[in-house]
């Protein structure tokens, strides 16, 4: 497969603290990408360093160009997504704000089945039909790739269910490649192809089965939290 996604010698220093240290990684098209790690590891910095919105030392090459100029062929569904409920916005409003294309807006609705939703408020919205919004905006345009920074945040189990299988769907039907920063060790195993590990430098990466080893989540979590994840998985 392509390397649609190669990463050399990333740092970033924010406000004097290095938050990144000598990233190396590369993604392949058609991959499923979990960045797992603790908080504070960089895994949403990763995420903005790749939409070019932060200032960084090294490379970072998206389809062969640097990150702002590949922005057209990016979907991203950000962690927080903060808007006035008051305000008077349908769903499908919103997404215009971002594709001008009716027929693209009323494709995404319906891929993440949200197309009863069109002239919904967005303020009315469950936070699980919002994230389901969110992603419909990321998928309006088409995009080759798909970023999402911790997008089960706030959902209850049956909607995380729906979201994977709608993320599933991007990636086998569309071909859509997807890097999503996570929290959850144990998603990893049943939704994503490879796993990244972070904790501000790479603790390893590959495939979950051969990559998750004691000694890697120890690096990540320490060595109490790494073990017990280690069993539960093994139990699961």
């Amino acid at each position: 497969m392509d390397i649609m996604i190669s990463i050399r010698n990333l740092s970033v220093i924010r406000d004097g603290l290095e938050v990144l240290q000598n990233i190396h990684a590369d993604i392949r098209a058609g991959e499923i990408v979990a960045v797992i790690g603790p908080n504070g590891a960089g895994k949403s910095t990763l995420l903005k360093c790749l939409l070019g919105f932060l200032i960084y030392t090294g490379t970072i090459t998206i389809f062969g160009k640097r990150p702002t100029h590949a922005l057209d062929q990016i979907g991203y569904v950000p962690q927080r997504f903060t808007f006035d409920k008051n305000f008077p916005l349908t769903v499908a409003e919103f997404l215009r704000l971002s594709c001008d294309s009716q027929p693209a807006i009323k494709h995404a609705l319906k891929e993440v089945e949200m197309d009863a939703y069109h002239d919904a408020l967005l303020g009315r919205l469950s936070g699980g039909q919002l994230q389901r919004v969110l992603i419909a905006r990321a998928i309006a345009n088409s995009p080759k790739l798909l970023l999402l920074d911790e997008p089960t945040t706030g959902i209850d189990l049956g909607g995380e269910k729906d979201f994977y299988e709608i993320i599933a769907h991007q990636n086998q039907q569309h071909d859509v490649t997807i890097v999503m920063v996570s929290h959850e060790v144990n998603m990893v195993y049943t939704h994503a192809t490879h796993v990244l590990c972070l904790n501000k430098s790479v603790c390893g990466m590959g495939r979950p089965n051969e990559t998750l080893t004691r000694d890697v989540l120890e690096l990540l979590y320490g060595r109490d939290t790494a073990i017990r994840d280690h069993e539960h998985h093994a139990h699961a």
